[in-house]
């Protein structure tokens, strides 16, 4: 990860926090792709993938989460669940225009597994 990933990264796990979730685990990767946060949020595990886009030119941060990537998203969770418990959880977005923390927009339920 490079040093402006990780901040934005430890931003968003710090704004996340202060709205109430705590930290599961960071970077969780399996054969299917990583997730970058996964977070509890009273009995529900969220999983939260974090985009970060300096620059719009190629669109916002949230533009890039396509299908394709909701369904490697979907499985590496489910990859994740069958590993620790399966439990209820939910997909959230968590968007940033910069890795600092005032630019932090947070989409709940952002996609369906």
């Amino acid at each position: 990860m490079n040093n402006l990933g990780g901040h934005a990264e430890k931003n968003a796990e710090n704004y996340l926090i202060i709205q109430g979730l705590s930290l599961l685990k960071q970077n969780y990767s399996c054969k299917y792709g990583e997730i970058d946060l996964i977070m509890r949020d009273g009995n529900t595990t969220v999983f939260e993938e974090l985009r970060l886009r300096s620059n719009s030119a190629f669109g916002s941060a949230g533009s890039n989460i396509t299908k394709s990537k909701q369904s490697k998203f979907s499985r590496t969770a489910e990859h994740y669940l069958q590993q620790n418990g399966n439990v209820g959880c939910k997909f959230d977005a968590v968007l940033m225009s910069k890795a600092d923390a005032t630019s932090i927009e947070r989409i709940k339920n952002a996609f369906d597994s």
